[in-house]
């Protein structure tokens, strides 16, 4: 962020001072890292109960007009034309080199309408992509008025049946309209913590009112960015500007799955989004990098950019996420090595202050996710 912009606040700002947030500059908002409890009671209290989270920075458009969804996929490596209503996808912004300008998730409002939803920090590139891309025919309408809020937990689903009767019936990556205390809402059952939950998207004027009300459920408190870090970390997800970004392709990444049947060779829609031909050649390919999970062997935490050397103590990776999980009560980490490293159970050394502290490569996620499917 230019030093000379304006740092901007969410719609919960005020609540996240009354409770106490250590706040703090995140793609461009002042948000809290965490509250009064600390990042490892708030993230246990998600992974046992349900917490609430302001994820109000993150980019929401709209997409409307004619085509929109051949349109689409011109740009990501998704069918967009058979997703059903209100279903959602995850998916990512490619580039010609097959690297990855975001990742997203992406909602059927409608036969030509979409609800899309992309990272804070990529919001003004992934707006300009479209504009760019899209053709005139396309209304692009980036919603300004509107919060994002995110409760995420095993009670989520309970708390959710009294705010929301029609909205606890939702599985995995679906979605409606609905009101939550007399306010028009958008509730989709996802998340980024592996846990079940929901993401709800309201007017900008009424999330204050709405967060407040959901933190009067005993089962629900208020969870920062810190304890969203780790949950996610857990969870084998992604960071973007961390695990993935133009110099990583889908393939590298370990979202390969994220490429509809549709669109991979052979399918009945093959290609026909930027860098295909490179992501295709990586499916097949023994010489690209991969990224894996990473358990330490001892105590310290292993950070991101720290360097993983083999036996001979030859540099074959580095670390792009990492930290403690308090799930599992011991340091854990993502990262990218040689393909030849990527086997689970591979013991590595990662060069931690001169020292070489043994890891070894894991399979992802770390938890297993419980994610309600019906």
């Amino acid at each position: 962020m230019n030093s000379r912009e304006k740092i901007l606040r969410t719609p919960l700002y005020d609540l996240h001072v009354e409770l106490n947030g250590k706040m703090t500059p995140f793609s461009g908002y002042e948000m809290p890292v965490n509250y009064s409890r600390g990042i490892i009671k708030e993230h246990l209290h998600t992974r046992s109960h349900a917490g609430l989270f302001d994820v109000s920075h993150m980019g929401q458009v709209r997409l409307t007009g004619v085509n929109v969804a051949r349109s689409l996929e011109y740009l990501v490596p998704v069918d967009i034309e058979a997703l059903a209503l209100n279903k959602q996808v995850y998916a990512v912004f490619s580039n010609e080199t097959g690297g990855i300008l975001d990742d997203l998730i992406i909602t059927r409002w409608g036969e030509d309408e979409f609800f899309l939803v992309f990272n804070a920090a990529c919001k003004k590139q992934d707006l300009a992509h479209l504009e760019k891309h899209l053709p005139a025919e396309v209304n692009i309408e980036f919603l300004h008025d509107r919060a994002l809020i995110a409760l995420q937990g095993p009670a989520a689903m309970d708390v959710m049946a009294q705010l929301a009767p029609a909205a606890k019936d939702l599985v995995f990556m679906t979605g409606c309209f609905t009101s939550i205390e007399g306010v028009e809402c958008y509730v989709s059952r996802s998340g980024y913590t592996g846990e079940d939950g929901f993401e709800i998207s309201l007017p900008a004027d009424q999330a204050d009112r709405i967060a407040r009300f959901i933190l009067t459920f005993d089962e629900v408190e208020a969870i920062g960015l810190g304890a969203r870090d780790s949950l996610r970390l857990e969870a084998g997800f992604c960071l973007y500007g961390h695990d993935m970004d133009v110099h990583t392709s889908p393939i590298e990444a370990g979202l390969q799955w994220l490429i509809s049947k549709s669109r991979r060779l052979g399918g009945d829609k093959q290609g026909g989004f930027p860098g295909a031909d490179v992501i295709f050649d990586q499916m097949t390919s023994l010489n690209c990098k991969l990224r894996v999970g990473l358990l330490a062997l001892g105590k310290a935490p292993i950070r991101e950019g720290t360097e993983l050397v083999n036996d001979n103590s030859e540099k074959i990776g580095v670390v792009t996420s990492g930290g403690f999980g308090p799930s599992l009560n011991a340091p854990v980490a993502m990262g990218y090595v040689e393909r030849e490293y990527a086997l689970a159970g591979t013991e590595l050394k990662a060069l931690v202050r001169d020292k070489q502290l043994p890891v070894r490569v894991s399979d992802l996620p770390f938890i297993p996710h419980r994610y309600f499917r019906g």
